[in-house]
């Protein structure tokens, strides 16, 4: 499976992760993604609203390859502000696991797939998390690091969220992207 291309054409994102995409930008370009949103049916944007994902993928799609993959990094870095994310979350494994909860809270209606953390060394300052599902590879680098930044421990230096160079991304037409966390 790659990039932008649904495991189930029914499956309904929630408003709310479509309405970030425009917050998470740039205000000078909210129009513009608003005009791109709307190429795709998707238009009159409501928060508690369901709207088909395909669209929505369309819609990243053409702002990945018309405006750039930099612009799919800024909206995954702002999901975390805007989208219904569990509550009870007070450090950066329980973050970085929480986004798969978060995922499934905000899809519905068929396969979707899954972010899994597959290795967290809170000592080593390392994770490492796998991304199985149809949004883009900058996407979801950008959602991560968001969440590593927000609970990331206050003694670290940086936070760095590369892919693991030792396989495939989906940018390469893999079925899933593991990145590797640094903090």
């Amino acid at each position: 499976m790659t990039q932008f291309i649904p495991f189930d054409d029914k499956v309904e994102v929630l408003g709310a992760v479509v309405e970030n995409i425009t917050k998470s930008i740039d205000s000078i370009f909210e129009r513009q993604i608003l005009e791109i949103l709307k190429m795709f049916d998707i238009e009159n944007i409501d928060r508690g609203e369901w709207y088909p994902l395909v669209n929505l993928l369309r819609a990243l799609k053409f702002i990945n390859e018309e405006v750039g993959p930099n612009t799919l990094f800024a909206i995954g870095k702002g999901i975390p502000q805007n989208v219904v994310f569990p509550s009870n979350i007070d450090n950066l494994e329980q973050a970085l696991n929480s986004i798969d909860e978060a995922y499934h809270m905000n899809h519905r209606g068929g396969e979707i797939g899954y972010y899994k953390l597959t290795d967290f060394d809170e000592k080593g300052h390392r994770a490492m998390m796998e991304c199985y599902n149809p949004y883009p590879h900058h996407f979801d680098r950008g959602l991560i690091t968001a969440m590593t930044r927000k609970f990331a421990p206050k003694d670290s230096y940086f936070i760095e969220v590369v892919a693991d160079d030792s396989m495939p991304t989906r940018l390469e037409g893999a079925d899933k992207d593991v990145f590797i966390i640094k903090w």
